[in-house]
């Protein structure tokens, strides 16, 4: 059988913590290194070993990078999951199976083209040991699957290099292994018999194959973040370890001191409470969470927003609520963040769409947190997060940092100074810094009732006036947020909006269907959201999550927009689909 397609997808299940993961990163930096578009999904459990695990690699050269639906290469070495996996594979795809696995049988399904793996027979001549022979399995199939799909046999030998170049003992017996699987395939299979995808015209050599929390590790220190206080979380813990080992190689002054610091917590409470501290102090300061960590920051988020404090929580989403799927990717943090803690509270959010800007609005979060003293939530998730996708290239932006309205000891003598005044009329007062030498510098930050000068108030009148004042300044920041993107290929009266991971699989979408498409990258959004609503009769949002979220703050914004507005929900915890998006548009009724 040989197929020449411009869209494969590979799907391998194996058992978490059989050290799968370093063999499916290989594969998929191997892809990405000869020219293929290529985007890896790592569906994992949360138990630490034992339960099925799959990765799911798919290869285009159309651009494509969300999930998509169907699996047309199929690796099963995991019995528990052999016949998912099987059943998984679609009508005229490849089903490798480990014939040497207990509880795995010759398949009899005839309209798929089986072939067995004797893994232990193909491993044998290594003289590796039993335990050692479990983790190079995966090296074998890497091997086969290269071969069978046309990589080249020296890109990848370089990037099972690259990845055990700390691990040199490591390194030749994993060479060997993959080497082992090449052969095997070339020596049982014909090699014209391929799945062959041509690589993508429009990849860069500057392109990057990376995760959103890497790129947001890093966006953060040269977003000029001084101070991270976090709490071990999945998925946003190697957000903080990324911060951690950039900052360790580029925040480093002339005399060997760090110019950051970082406290991990005893919890989410400390951590954002820690982070207040920071940004009251004058420090560039943030936190990075997921779903749960984010409702015990619910009440230190009031205060940020009361006080007028500048701070940044980075949300990566995962599946809820409670525990819920804590290794799936969703959506579903939109409402509590946008009106985190209890009152009335309206807080600015950034939507990153893949790691470049993850990288762009680390910086972007700092500035605005600035820019209005108040709290901002970064919404990514589990699959921008940790998973790897292509990116064009960073870069950097050498303007100086958006203080805001800090007053020196010298602008204090020329100003009647009230720390809650508004005197420009956006809603924004000006604020000092501890340590500013000047008699009228200090005053009192307060979570209470409070007037202009910041002094204690329980008036009624007083407290209205603070509450209009900070909605004015809600209403400003709409002019500052990053701006949707329009994608209007067509004139049509059909609207499309999105945010976040789900771009992927809606402009996969267009191009199969006739819409107009708005990409969301912050709230609250100004005009271009209205005139959108205002262009179009109806209107489907695009979110994963259950109760349509981002159509409920939508609607709040908008009220006489809400009949037009209609649903796409995926909440499985699998990251979207562009079918599932077509499904939506093409099942509805009206």
């Amino acid at each position: 059988m040989s197929k020449n397609s411009s869209d494969i997808v590979i799907l391998i299940g194996t058992a978490n913590g059989s050290g799968s993961q370093t063999a499916n990163q290989i594969l998929v930096k191997s892809c990405f290194r000869s020219g293929l578009t290529v985007a890896g999904k790592n569906l994992f459990p949360s138990n630490i070993q034992g339960l099925p695990t799959w990765y799911s690699v798919r290869v285009n050269n159309q651009g494509w990078l969300a999930r998509r639906d169907g699996n047309d290469i199929v690796v099963a070495l995991n019995p528990d999951s052999y016949q998912k996996d099987l059943q998984a594979t679609a009508a005229g795809g490849l089903f490798f199976y480990d014939s040497s696995a207990r509880g795995i049988e010759a398949p009899t399904r005839e309209d798929i083209s089986a072939f067995a793996l004797p893994i232990k027979d193909i491993l044998k001549p290594l003289g590796a040991s039993v335990k050692l022979r479990k983790l190079l399995a995966n090296m074998v199939y890497v091997g086969v699957l290269a071969r069978w799909i046309g990589l080249d046999q020296n890109v990848v030998t370089s990037v099972i290099s690259d990845m055990f170049e700390s691990k040199q003992q490591l390194l030749q017996t994993n060479l060997d292994a993959f080497l082992a699987g090449w052969n095997y395939a070339c020596s049982e299979q014909n090699p014209n018999d391929q799945f062959v995808v041509p690589p993508h015209s429009a990849r860069k050599d500057s392109d990057l194959l990376i995760d959103g929390n890497t790129a947001a590790g890093l966006g953060a220190v040269y977003g000029g973040c001084q101070f991270l206080a976090w709490y071990p979380i999945t998925p946003s813990s190697s957000l903080a370890e990324s911060f951690i080992s950039y900052a360790n190689q580029l925040r480093i002054d002339e005399s060997g001191k760090k110019t950051y610091a970082v406290i991990q917590a005893e919890d989410e409470l400390s951590a954002i409470s820690m982070v207040i501290g920071a940004g009251w102090s004058g420090a560039r300061s943030m936190t990075a969470t997921s779903g749960p960590g984010v409702s015990l920051m619910a009440e230190a988020a009031g205060l940020s927003y009361f006080a007028e404090i500048p701070a940044v929580i980075w949300d990566v989403q995962r599946a809820g609520p409670s525990t819920g799927l804590p290794t799936r990717t969703m959506q579903g943090d939109v409402l509590s963040a946008a009106k985190l803690s209890h009152g009335d509270t309206n807080h600015i959010l950034l939507f990153p769409a893949n790691p470049k800007e993850c990288f762009e609005m680390a910086r972007t979060a700092f500035d605005l947190s600035e820019q209005f003293q108040t709290l901002v939530i970064v919404l990514s998730d589990l699959d921008l997060g940790m998973n790897f996708w292509e990116s064009s290239d960073f870069e950097v932006d050498a303007s100086d940092f958006h203080r805001g309205k800090v007053l020196s000891a010298q602008d204090l003598e020329s100003k009647d100074f009230k720390r809650y005044a508004d005197v420009d009329g956006d809603g924004i007062p000006f604020r000092t810094l501890p340590g500013t030498e000047h008699s009228k510098a200090a005053y009192f930050t307060r979570g209470t009732g409070h007037d202009e000068s910041a002094k204690y108030s329980e008036d009624g009148d007083n407290y209205v006036r603070l509450l209009d004042r900070l909605t004015k300044k809600y209403e400003t920041a709409k002019k500052n947020i990053p701006p949707p993107i329009l994608n209007q290929s067509v004139q049509s009266k059909l609207g499309v909006i999105a945010f976040g991971s789900s771009d992927p699989a809606v402009v996969e979408a267009q191009s199969q269907s006739e819409f107009d498409y708005l990409r969301l990258r912050g709230w609250p959004c100004g005009s271009d959201l209205a005139t959108f609503l205002d262009g179009h009769q109806q209107v489907y949002i695009v979110e994963q999550n259950r109760d349509a979220q981002m159509r409920t703050l939508i609607s709040e914004a908008y009220p006489t927009h809400a009949a037009k507005l209609r649903s796409i929900l995926s909440y499985d915890g699998l990251p979207l689909t562009a079918s599932k998006v077509l499904d939506g548009l093409l099942g509805d009724p009206s």
